[in-house]
């Protein structure tokens, strides 16, 4: 199946052909090599055209990606508390 592969800054596009047992994991780590992504950050697979994050050791299965869908590969965001009190 050919599904279109981009960052969330769509800096980097590329269609790719990718079996259907291919996992979400795999694709990121792919795009990391290909792309020179810094690998001190925690990615996720999102299929843009349906609206869905994908689970990364789930397969690309007829129910989650169709052909030509585009999926994003987008940096985890990790939100800081603050442990002190208001004043």
């Amino acid at each position: 199946m050919k599904v279109i592969l981009r960052t969330a800054d769509r800096t980097r596009k590329a269609e790719v052909t990718v079996p259907r047992d291919q996992k979400g994991a795999d694709l990121i780590q792919a795009a990391l090599t290909n792309w020179s992504l810094p690998a001190d950050t925690e990615y996720s697979l999102v299929n843009v055209t349906k609206g869905r994050t994908m689970h990364p050791n789930a397969a690309l299965a007829v129910d989650h990606v169709a052909d030509h869908d585009e999926l994003e590969i987008q940096p985890v965001l990790v939100a800081g508390g603050w442990c002190g009190r208001r004043r």
